[in-house]
């Protein structure tokens, strides 16, 4: 069972038990530290500095008492704010790389990308990667690319749960913590994913369209 989510970007400035992040946007190298009780000290000072680095960067404050200036166009940050005041010891940390890539710019084609994401040798077995949905174990990437051709952007994201390795259904917790994005954002998101095994940390991409549910361009507040 996945439970509750809540979800941290570990800061660069703590990268010593979460560092070297692939500079390429098809890969991720996390260096986790030991799994330890969600009680002990450690695990409760390391979520300390995530705060404190957090906070230091402008993305949570417990005393402040006018405005941020910080932009607020797009959808999301209402559910940003609540999600960090939610944060303590018992908070799973996830590590997510997050990239927009608008048409037209220089980037790699989606149905390039998705080809790559299902290569070989990615999965437990070393088999192909196979995307997934919100609701199929297998669905068609040239689908979707073609669903996505006409919009202005779509989005690349990898996850890496700070237990993917111990996690028994990288798919349910998928799946679930899209259903939240979708609560949080306010509109359904058109979406494909897919595991991969094939580093020290696993992990899923997943590829969201953006368009929001009524047909205009998905804009996610920054902080979200």
């Amino acid at each position: 069972m996945c439970g509750a989510l809540q979800l941290v970007v570990v800061p660069r400035s703590i990268a010593h038990r979460a560092r070297a992040m692939s500079r390429r946007d098809d890969e991720i190298r996390i260096r986790p530290g030991r799994v330890r009780s969600r009680g002990d000290a450690s695990g409760r000072r390391l979520v300390s500095q995530v705060l404190r680095a957090a906070e230091k960067a402008g993305g949570v404050s417990h005393r402040r008492t006018t405005p941020s200036r910080t932009s607020t166009f797009g959808r999301g940050r209402a559910a940003s704010v609540t999600a960090w005041r939610g944060l303590n010891a018992r908070t799973r940390l996830v590590a997510v790389k997050a990239r927009v890539v608008r048409r037209g710019l220089r980037a790699a084609p989606l149905a390039t990308h998705i080809a790559y994401l299902q290569r070989d040798g990615v999965t437990r077995d070393g088999a192909p990667g196979q995307l997934f949905d919100a609701e199929r174990d297998a669905v068609d990437g040239r689908a979707f690319a073609e669903r996505t051709a006409d919009d202005r952007h779509h989005f690349r994201f990898i996850v890496a749960p700070e237990d993917a390795e111990r996690m028994d259904d990288p798919r349910a917790f998928t799946r679930d913590l899209m259903a939240t994005a979708e609560r949080d954002l306010g509109t359904k998101l058109d979406w494909v994913a897919v595991e991969h095994h094939n580093t020290e940390h696993p992990h899923v991409h997943v590829l969201v369209r953006g368009r929001a549910d009524d047909g205009a361009d998905l804009v996610i507040v920054n902080r979200h």
